[in-house]
């Protein structure tokens, strides 16, 4: 592989702003991408795939380039060339890559590997947090939530079937396959940009985990329905809950953040499902007006993010434990608030992107013991767990309410 200058330049620049200015690594792909409308789809891949992977490695890189943070532009340009030596990629004479140790770089990668901290790349707190909830598990998990995680479609039965896209996107040199036991998920081989293609544009797919993917159908939502996602954000499990339902029925969209409904409507239209309400929550009120008169409740709560860290990788570096103590506060005062919309006989079920028993059973547990939680039975709950699944790492509860 030849490195480019302004692919390498723009992954630097990226870089500085995710680890100095803490911006959001998605984002700040997402501008650096838009930057030369020359570069194709090779050289965005490096792009992307160069800062995610820096970013993941982040303190095993830093400890074997000997540097700390906040990284200058030097500092930086030595954890790419620790990149390229640990990738056999060989560095062209810029002055930026003079006098690189690479024998001394290999060297110091295969000591380190010897340390979990290291050879996984996570803050010690996160560490001792994952092997006090977790034990043996932890290892295993936090292996597999350092992998790239894969692309994974949900196909819009509202305008498709999963045949049909698969030949659409074969025809685009997209190659995909079906995923047993989720009748509308298709896994790309290989990663690829699948939101320039017309499926997409035609509302036929939605990019959405296998693993979020069975939150909808634990779910089990019947046309004609009334649903409440109380936590929608930008909607892919109202999307997936709606589809389901036929169009029939009522999905009402629920969020605190009304930019993430605004982008919920879009993709709504675009995928040409009109029975989802978005309703922006501004005080209890909200959820007042619909004590007892939900069949089904989705709360797919606000939670570390640690069963999705190989899409978000930054987020190890991001989170803190102070955090963690308010998110669980969170999950417990939601449970006890929006389980009052489900009516007698309804069902509820709790969901979060994370591996944490504290935020998951440790919550239902906690929950069905309390005043709020005293007339619903848990049914079934569920763990997918990333080195299992090779899917993100997902928890799921289904609770009936007793009637």
């Amino acid at each position: 592989m030849r490195l480019h200058r302004n692919l390498v330049f723009a992954t630097i620049d990226s870089l500085h702003l995710i680890f100095n200015k803490q911006k959001q690594a998605d984002k700040v792909l997402k501008n650096t991408l838009k930057r030369d409308k020359r570069w194709g789809a090779r050289d965005r891949a490096f792009i992307a795939e160069t800062t995610y992977d820096i970013v993941r490695w982040k303190r095993l890189y830093a400890e074997i380039a000997e540097v700390k943070e906040p990284f200058d532009r030097q500092n930086l340009f030595r954890l790419f060339t620790v990149w390229a030596t640990l990738k056999g990629i060989k560095l062209p004479d810029w002055p930026q890559f003079e006098g690189t140790p690479t024998r001394k770089i290999k060297g110091r990668f295969d000591e380190l590997s010897n340390n979990r901290r290291f050879r996984e790349s996570i803050p010690d707190w996160l560490d001792k947090l994952g092997q006090e909830e977790l034990g043996k598990k932890w290892d295993a998990e936090i292996g597999a939530l350092n992998e790239l995680a894969k692309v994974i479609l949900r196909v819009n039965p509202l305008k498709a079937n999963v045949k049909k896209v698969q030949d659409t996107l074969k025809d685009s040199d997209i190659a995909t396959h079906p995923i047993k036991g989720l009748p509308y998920a298709l896994e790309l081989f290989e990663r690829a940009n699948v939101f320039t293609s017309e499926a997409f544009k035609n509302g036929w797919f939605e990019v959405q985990d296998a693993s979020s993917q069975k939150v909808a159908a634990l779910l089990d939502p019947k046309p004609g329905m009334r649903i409440v996602d109380a936590c929608a954000g930008a909607g892919g499990k109202a999307l997936h809950i709606a589809s389901l339902m036929e169009n029939k029925g009522q999905v009402i969209a629920m969020d605190i953040y009304d930019n993430k409904l605004a982008e919920l409507k879009k993709r709504a239209k675009r995928n040409g499902i009109h029975n989802i309400e978005t309703r922006l929550i501004e005080s209890t009120k909200t959820i007042k007006k619909l004590i007892g008169k939900i069949d089904k409740v989705l709360i797919d709560a606000p939670c570390s993010g640690l069963g999705v860290l190989r899409r978000n990788p930054d987020t190890k570096w991001k989170l803190q434990p102070e955090f963690l103590n308010e998110i669980r506060q969170t999950q417990s005062e939601l449970l006890d608030s929006y389980s009052r919309m489900v009516k007698p006989a309804g069902q509820l079920v709790y969901a979060t992107c994370s591996i944490l028993p504290s935020e998951n059973e440790q919550q239902i547990k906690n929950f069905l013991t309390r005043e709020s939680g005293k007339d619903f039975i848990l049914e079934k709950e569920e763990t997918l767990w990333p080195s299992k699944t090779g899917y993100d790492g997902f928890y799921m509860a289904l609770l009936t309410k007793k009637n």
